[in-house]
């Protein structure tokens, strides 16, 4: 009796509620209860729920009864076949307007049901139901646990095909996966590349059709649809999707445009630099206008927004700048690429000349910059494009560069000792981001910068009267740290490994041009220490080759200078480092066949040559510093013998035909024997025992024949 009271519902919204909360709460049987709540989701439906009354209604019937709903099959007489999964999916999309509710995992483990009505036909009678689902996804979502649970349970092949179908709420299908892909987007594509893909081949194929505004609406979406390179460049879709944007940018920037149709194209472009450097973009003659359009374009938008800076204006423009940097990045690649560029020489000279301008201007920019703004992640990415300009341009800017130096070591030291958020970047870096890009690690994109300014007077007096040896140092034993910490052999180098090779080459400068400093200064004391405990790490390594040469050969001319040191004075550190070191001078060359004649000729030793083009000048240079370090240890030589370097040379140069050497190399060899017997009985015995007379003559080593005659 009391139903078709409740039927006629009062004007009183919350009034029915009561009641029928009421009647729930009482219900005698699911008759009674399914009549109420007939009426909670008609008022949950029209919108007059506020949060007090949602947590009554949950507090009423909990997730028990949703769940039923959910999974009951036979609907009441003369009812649609899906109302109570509707009366359940209306009641979940009350909860999860609730953060608390929403990250329950009585709602998390609905998602599979969620996927279902979203990949069911649609029919009038259900678009309610997909309302509901969306909505219920939308909360899941922002929840903690919510985007890992989607991901795992297979929400986004449902949403691709929801969006794909172009059903009802489609647009609220890619506005989630847009979602989903902003923070979870490696597991995304890791999980459902195909359908991705899929999605993508769509906007791509929208977006070269559009003439009209969608075009530029595209714009905006299509950057989080830019997968991982892998997905783009090996899969014959991908390569299709990336043809289709890229002549539909072509269309966009080659046409007049305001700044608000501008800016989303410039950072389409970035995003698909991000991904796949240039690659998308096609060689020949069309290909290389557009490139040199799209950095020029990159270059007039920095221009203008950094060289009369308004701080109101600059503040509305940083993300479309730092995509600005990604394409000028990518410029200062094609200038100096020699093979294979898309740039022909007038081009790359002209790109040149007006990406020097655009530096400039975030040279200007930066000088500007106040204290409480080193925060900011824009200072981040603006110091990071000028380091890769600094890392290849030398002769430009050098005035303005020499000006900013205090401004660029500061900035790098309190990020680096203080840590801080600003690496958090809208812009990710070209190619591989392997390795130890710390939020706080400027100095990791400074650092090539510094190795060609430290071979030069005035930005080296520069850099160390700012204390940057002593930066460097601790940043060297930082990233060894993280070098012994990262997983055994990686191809290509990490760029841990790339920033301690490039420090070896800044330390080496300085060792060269300063030695006084070198003396004076404990900062390289320090530094013998550490490359002392390294090398004998890094030798048993293959991998490791290139750093091994660079710490071999530093910690030779670092030695040189602080022959005085005690650490140097016959300890077990400074024996098992020389002892490295000799290990990787002696084991670099090795007899071979001859091709031309039946005899063995000198060749570099297999394990060294792909990397020979790298270390060729390292291991020279550690050659002439070994020959250095000889008189100055009186230890040194029982070191050479006892890694029997004198026997296994002394052989090889007997069996090899003498043509094999260039002058450069007997001259290498010549050095350290000539060393060796001067300032060791033992050693000088050696080489005689081994017809040391007779093959110095043959290659012409007057001075070691001369050295060995005397008694």
């Amino acid at each position: 009796p009391r139903f078709p009271a409740m039927a006629s519902a009062p004007r009183d919204g919350q009034a029915t509620l009561k009641r029928c909360l009421g009647v729930l709460r009482d219900a005698r049987n699911d008759s009674e209860q399914f009549a109420a709540l007939l009426l909670v989701t008609k008022a949950v439906r029209a919108g007059e729920v506020d949060a007090k009354t949602r947590r009554q209604i949950f507090e009423a019937i909990g997730f028990t009864f949703p769940t039923r709903l959910l999974t009951s099959r036979q609907p009441p007489p003369g009812c649609p076949p899906h109302t109570f999964r509707a009366l359940g999916l209306t009641l979940l999309a009350c909860f999860c307007t609730d953060p608390q509710l929403a990250a329950h995992s009585q709602v998390l483990n609905k998602i599979p049901t969620f996927n279902e009505v979203l990949l069911s036909p649609c029919d009038p009678d259900s678009t309610s139901m997909i309302d509901d689902v969306y909505q219920c996804l939308s909360a899941v979502l922002a929840t903690a646990r919510g985007p890992r649970e989607l991901v795992t349970k297979g929400t986004v092949p449902a949403l691709c095909q929801a969006y794909l179908s172009g059903g009802h709420g489609s647009d609220r299908a890619l506005t989630l996966l847009v979602g989903l892909l902003a923070v979870a987007e490696a597991k995304c594509w890791q999980r459902d590349a195909p359908q991705l893909l899929a999605v993508l081949s769509k906007l791509s194929s929208d977006f070269l059709k559009a003439e009209d505004m969608t075009k530029f609406e595209l714009c905006e979406v299509l950057p989080h649809f830019i997968p991982p390179s892998a997905p783009l460049t090996q899969d014959s879709r991908g390569s299709e999707c990336l043809c289709r944007v890229y002549k539909g940018l072509a269309d966009i920037l080659g046409s007049k445009l305001s700044q608000s149709q501008r800016d989303p194209a410039l950072k389409l472009a970035a995003s698909l630099v991000q991904a796949c450097g240039a690659e998308w973009i096609p060689a020949g003659s069309a290909g290389s206008k557009f490139l040199a359009l799209l950095v020029n374009l990159a270059c007039v938008e920095v221009r203008l927004t950094l060289e009369e800076p308004d701080p109101v204006e600059v503040e509305g423009k940083k993300e479309v700048v730092t995509a600005c940097y990604v394409l000028m990045e990518m410029g200062i690649q094609e200038c100096l690429r020699e093979e294979n560029s898309l740039l022909d020489e007038v081009q790359k000279m002209q790109l040149m000349r007006i990406m020097e301008e655009a530096f400039g201007a975030v040279i200007f920019y930066l000088r500007q910059v106040k204290q409480e703004e080193l925060q900011d992640p824009f200072i981040f990415a603006s110091i990071r494009v000028l380091g890769a300009w600094m890392a290849e341009e030398t002769s430009s800017l050098k005035q303005e560069i020499c000006e900013l130096l205090p401004f660029l070591v500061r900035y790098a030291r309190k990020l680096f000792k203080e840590g801080s958020p600003a690496g958090s970047l809208p812009q990710a870096e070209l190619g591989s981001t392997k390795g130890s890009a710390l939020p706080q690690d400027a100095l990791r994109f400074l650092l090539p910068g510094f190795c060609h300014l430290t071979a030069e007077d005035k930005p080296r007096d520069i850099l160390v009267s700012e204390g940057a040896p002593a930066l460097l140092c601790e940043y060297f034993l930082h990233q060894w740290e993280v070098l012994t910490s990262e997983p055994a052999a990686s191809t290509p180098p990490t760029s841990t490994e790339m920033s301690l090779q490039t420090m070896c080459g800044i330390f080496l400068n300085l060792v060269v041009t300063a030695p006084d400093l070198v003396r004076r200064d404990k900062t390289f004391s320090s530094l013998m220490d550490l490359l002392m405990k390294s090398l004998p790490l890094l030798l048993p390594q293959e991998h490791h080759l290139v750093l091994a040469a660079n710490v071999a050969t530093l910690g030779l001319m670092l030695a040189r200078i602080l022959v005085g040191s005690a650490a140097l004075q016959g300890t077990q550190p400074a024996k098992e480092f020389f002892r490295a070191t000799i290990g990787f001078l002696s084991q670099a060359h090795t007899a071979q066949a001859d091709p031309s004649s039946d005899g063995l000729a000198m060749a570099v030793s297999p394990a060294y040559t792909s990397a020979w083009d790298d270390i060729r000048e390292l291991w020279f240079l550690g050659m002439q510093a070994l020959a250095a370090c000889i008189p100055l240890f009186p230890w040194l030589p029982q070191a050479v013998l006892q890694a029997r370097w004198l026997q296994g040379l002394s052989e090889l140069l007997s069996r090899v035909a003498p043509a094999s050497l260039d002058f450069e190399l007997i001259a290498a060899f010549q050095g350290v024997l000539v060393e060796l017997a001067r300032a060791s009985g033992p050693c000088r015995d050696v080489i005689l025992s081994h017809h040391g007379t007779e093959w110095a003559n043959l290659y012409g080593m007057a001075a070691l024949e001369q050295c060995l005659a005397e008694q």
